[in-house]
């Protein structure tokens, strides 16, 4: 598939077309809709530079929320390992 952007919106965004790559990778990993691999392949980057880019902003590797915890708990009561 093949997504075309204008020169217009490129130019609004007032970024690079490789920056724009890279901010649309950004997002869709942070938000769980592309796994690290396929968000640096959008990002037309290496893994371990997108890993750094990641970094730079901020943004976490693994997200680990409430409901994670929340099963992490249950799993150790059902193994009898809660403290």
């Amino acid at each position: 598939m093949t997504v075309i952007i204008s020169d217009e919106i490129l130019q609004a965004s007032q970024l690079t077309e490789g920056e724009f790559r890279q901010e649309v990778a950004l997002h869709l990993f942070q938000t769980g809709r592309l796994t690290l691999g396929y968000a640096s392949k959008l990002a037309d980057m290496p893994s371990g530079a997108f890993r750094q880019l990641l970094k730079q902003r901020d943004i976490p590797l693994y997200s680990y929320d409430v409901e994670d915890f929340a099963l992490d708990m249950k799993n150790l009561r059902e193994l009898g390992r809660e403290t």
